[in-house]
């Protein structure tokens, strides 16, 4: 099967150019699927082939993925804004159906879903894994929602299809190439530039974006169909994670820790002043709702059946400030 192509979708975002390169070290024959609106600053040095197609168009999808072996479908709208939240949940559903259905038809024999821990309840006094499964209901806000139900539309046609896909949840990569930047890039820019003075009692689990993306070339190998791996890395409170990067910066740290209740008025009229010019708010609503949890995940599974294995998240915080001071994206 590996003698076939191999195809990658989202291939210029921050995750997917790094699942293809993860690919290509590994002797694959890669062909990426991309937009033809998306950002060519990720594929310069693409290491494969490269074919337009929308996502949503399940004819188009077909020929892009014709004589593929594997699928790597990796692609999503990130989004945690839009003008019209719905957009994210329809977008994402029909992305998802189309590529699938694609699989079927052209008689993929490996998928690899990059899904996300949005899929999965935090546990806010513990660590949440693969058996803590979200409904769409119990979803903060849009974004969480559509990976939601785009995740069970894929074991939906695992078990009644018979689609031969393995399922990736990654936590919060963070490293070099985040062009766009990602939310949790554009904190790493803030912070590094002196614009977080304060932060909010909160928690993420952090991990190297090439760690995730050698996840998912193990799950392809070594996964079980319609079965979930979290390719997490280490739990870090958010006031560590700022003062982790001003030091990397060699600024003062972030002392004032501030009560997520009074902030939803200023995300409020973040949002307000977003829909009038389009450009996603630093601070929304839902970021502020799932701010109030811990949101800290194991990756054992991934760890005893895959082999994974990720780096400290200092490397990788290390990595991404180099990356975005050399894109001149944090001031010298």
């Amino acid at each position: 099967m590996q003698d076939r192509i191999t195809i990658v979708t989202g291939v210029a975002g921050f995750l997917g150019s790094a699942v293809a390169r993860a690919l290509a070290a590994e002797g694959r024959q890669v062909r990426g699927i991309v937009r033809g609106s998306s950002s060519r600053a990720n594929l310069a040095d693409f290491p494969g082939e490269l074919v337009e197609a929308d996502l949503r168009d399940e004819h188009a999808v077909r020929a892009a993925m014709r004589g593929g072996g594997q699928l790597f479908h990796v692609a999503a709208d990130y989004r945690l804004w839009a003008r019209d939240p719905e957009e994210i949940v329809r977008n994402n559903l029909a992305m998802t159906g189309a590529v699938m259905r694609a699989a079927l038809a052209e008689g993929v024999g490996r998928v690899v879903y990059t899904s996300s821990v949005a899929t999965l309840l935090p546990a806010d006094h513990g660590v949440s894994d693969e058996d803590r499964p979200a409904t769409p209901e119990q979803a903060v806000g849009a974004s969480k929602r559509s990976k939601i139900v785009a995740e069970r539309l894929v074991e939906q046609m695992v078990a009644a299809e018979g689609l031969p896909a393995v399922i990736v949840n990654p936590s919060t990569p963070i490293g070099p190439r985040d062009i766009k930047p990602t939310p949790t890039g554009r904190i790493v820019v803030e912070a590094a530039n002196g614009r977080m003075p304060a932060y909010v009692d909160s928690g993420l689990n952090l991990v190297h974006v090439d760690d995730v993306a050698r996840g998912h070339v193990l799950a392809a190998a070594l996964g079980v169909v319609g079965r979930r791996y979290i390719l997490g890395g280490q739990d870090v409170t958010l006031g560590r994670m700022l003062g982790d990067i001003c030091g990397l910066i060699g600024r003062r740290a972030p002392r004032v820790q501030l009560p997520i209740a009074p902030l939803f008025p200023l995300a409020v009229a973040a949002e307000a002043v977003a829909r009038i010019t389009g450009r996603e708010p630093f601070v929304t609503c839902d970021a502020l709702r799932m701010a109030r949890h811990h949101m800290y995940y194991s990756s054992a599974r991934a760890e005893v059946e895959l082999g994974y294995t990720a780096r400290p998240y200092g490397e990788a915080l290390v990595d991404a400030v180099a990356w975005f001071r050399d894109a001149g994206m944090i001031a010298a």
